[in-house]
């Protein structure tokens, strides 16, 4: 099994699947990031993070119908694992932890 900690991206990748439901495909994804992020995203750096994250048991996919749209191809769709879900409250709850243990001196100019 491969590791069970998230980077910034994968982070980003299960919150963007998390929020797009029944309609998390490749584009969709790279497309949610960019609007949300204002980071330019390649289509391949999001297969290869859905792909490490269905690796490490934090995402499923299956394939949705063809379309003559898409010249009879199926996208291929993800949904958030209950690992997956774990491993964000996870990191959130991480992140909350740090985030209230800052003294409010510490930002102050």
């Amino acid at each position: 099994m491969k590791g069970t900690h998230l980077g910034e991206f994968e982070e980003i990748i299960l919150l963007t699947i998390a929020s797009l439901v029944d309609n998390a495909y490749g584009l969709a994804i790279k497309k949610e990031i960019e609007a949300e992020s204002n980071r330019t995203v390649t289509i391949s750096a999001v297969h290869a993070a859905c792909n490490r994250l269905e690796d490490k048991g934090f995402l499923k996919s299956h394939f949705g119908d063809k379309s003559e749209h898409r010249g009879g191809k199926r996208k291929k769709l993800y949904q958030v694992s209950q690992k997956g879900q774990q491993a964000l409250r996870d990191a959130r709850d991480l992140r909350l932890r740090l985030w209230n243990k800052i003294p409010r001196t510490s930002f102050d100019s």
